[in-house]
């Protein structure tokens, strides 16, 4: 009976310390959220895509990003307008980002004069042929995947935590798990991996710039590469502004036709 007893307050004790472990990891993956997609009220940036692919030859993508958040860690909204190259200026898309249920999303093509909503389904698609996804663009909620801590490590010249990410519904994603490097300091995340449903290394997420701008911490110069076909996509923030009082007038329709110069030159 003393050995049972024993056994059990072993298991209990084992018990505890996953809770205690998986809790630690959702906290931390919760934060880096908030770091990494909520900073300040609002976000206006110029930002700067080079779609780069396995034999080096290029293609630029150079917009305007909008974001303002009606709550953090809740609601957001996004604009998007292409500046070049020709085949896509005058572009824009739209996201109304809602947690618990899925996000809408909108695309204004200005060769045909036609808004496009983009299914819930599609959000795992290319954004403008890049390795990032429309859900790239504006964030995964953290609630959907099952987080642990695996251990603490050095990324470069950072202490992190490495955070195992696994979909709670595999078809949600398209990866069957993912490992997240995440500073300690500032909850930032420095690099993340992502493996396909036969467990390969498929994409991986490079955060190449960290700086502060008005006080938050801001990945300045970012990279998406896919490891399997070699195409890679690098991004850059430039004329980063926080806190510019963008209005909610801008996120409808009418704006994604005729988008007010103001905000998006």
């Amino acid at each position: 009976m003393r050995t049972i007893i024993i056994a059990s307050i072993a298991i209990f004790s084992l018990s505890l310390a996953s809770l205690a472990q998986r809790i630690l990891a959702e906290e931390i993956v919760k934060k880096s959220h908030l770091a990494f997609y909520y900073p300040g009220h609002d976000l206006k940036a110029r930002v700067l895509m080079r779609l780069i692919s396995k034999d080096g030859k290029e293609r630029i993508r150079e917009l305007t990003m909008l974001r303002k958040d009606d709550q953090e860690g809740g609601q957001q909204k996004y604009f998007i307008y292409f500046h070049q190259p020709a085949d896509v200026k005058d572009t824009t898309f739209m996201v109304w980002k809602y947690v618990g249920r899925d996000d809408d999303r909108w695309l204004f093509i200005p060769a045909i004069n036609f808004v496009r909503r983009i299914a819930a389904s599609d959000k795992r698609s290319s954004f403008v042929g890049s390795d990032f996804t429309y859900e790239d663009v504006s964030g995964r909620e953290p609630e959907e995947d099952q987080h642990s801590l695996l251990r603490g490590e050095r990324c470069g010249d950072s202490d992190c935590f490495v955070i195992k990410s696994v979909p709670k519904n595999p078809k949600s994603a398209d990866y069957s798990f993912k490992l997240a490097w995440i500073n300690k300091a500032n909850f930032m995340p420095l690099k993340e991996e992502y493996y396909d449903k036969r467990g390969e290394l498929y994409k991986v997420f490079s955060a190449d710039e960290v700086r502060q701008v008005q006080g938050f911490w801001t990945i300045t110069k970012r990279a998406m590469k896919n490891t399997q076909s070699g195409h890679r996509t690098e991004v850059t923030f430039t004329n980063v502004e926080y806190n510019w009082g963008i209005k909610d007038e801008l996120f409808t329709e009418r704006y994604l036709r005729t988008p007010p110069q103001k905000w998006i030159r």
